[in-house]
């Protein structure tokens, strides 16, 4: 397995991609933070820090397709055939993708939470507003993000995996966020609670989040995307396990 996470490392450092997309995260959240106060006539209070920081969590979206990048990309570029010939156990070799690529989707939530924090302590000071550091709910919001970006990079393997290409399996991705957690969700009321993006909404909460829809509690978004993860995980190996690479 080792040799496995080395080798994940060695791709992940030779190609610009994966690199390009994270980079992006944080530029939400420093749109998001900027947005919000330019925007908005409430008091930056420590509610509203908790609001601008809940951008970390939303950043989630770019290590969702950053994950995708790990099998879906290996298809579009062809090299999961030398993949799978250098390491026939096709098992360990998702297994390795799943475990580097989380690691990371959680390292690029701590960075975009390190550039939300620098951006809106900044604002904080331009407008006169002290910032409080050791607001619990803050740092709560931070911890959840954080897990959010971790968790939808491991499903974005799990996505690549089942959706080889990775043009489609990145519409579908994104399709589903957009139409039908966005859309049909609203039909089906609260049961769109228990949708993936929904439940990672909930885990990466403000205390008091600014829109209206209704939410898991924290702990249980956070269990919520646990299962989610798990399952995608499953099937991730499952179907690279016995689909034929051609």
């Amino acid at each position: 397995m080792n040799t496995l996470i080395r080798t994940e490392l060695l791709k992940l450092r030779t190609i610009r991609s994966p690199w390009l997309l994270l980079t992006a995260a944080p530029l939400l959240v420093v749109a998001g933070t900027s947005g919000l106060v330019v925007s908005g006539d409430r008091a930056l209070d420590a509610t509203a820090q908790s609001q601008a920081l809940a951008h970390v969590g939303l950043a989630s979206l770019f290590t969702l397709v950053f994950g995708i990048l790990a099998v879906a990309g290996e298809y579009r570029h062809q090299t999961i055939t030398d993949t799978y010939l250098t390491t026939p156990a096709r098992g360990p070799v998702i297994g390795a993708k799943l475990l580097v690529y989380t690691v990371f989707g959680a390292l690029a939530g701590v960075v975009s939470a390190l550039v939300g924090l620098g951006v809106a302590a900044t604002w904080w000071a331009g407008k006169g507003a002290s910032f409080a550091w050791g607001d619990s709910a803050m740092w709560t919001t931070i911890g959840g993000g954080i897990t959010w970006n971790a968790a939808f990079a491991a499903i974005g393997v799990g996505v690549g995996a089942l959706i080889r290409s990775l043009v489609g399996a990145i519409a579908v991705a994104l399709a589903w966020v957009a139409l039908v957690e966005g859309i049909v969700g609203q039909l089906i009321g609260d049961l769109a609670r228990w949708l993936p993006f929904n439940a990672g909404q909930a885990l990466g909460a403000a205390a008091e989040p600014m829109m209206t829809r209704d939410l898991l509690p924290r702990w249980g978004g956070g269990t919520v995307l646990v299962v989610y993860t798990l399952v995608f995980a499953i099937l991730a190996v499952g179907t690279s396990v016995r689909r034929d690479v051609s």
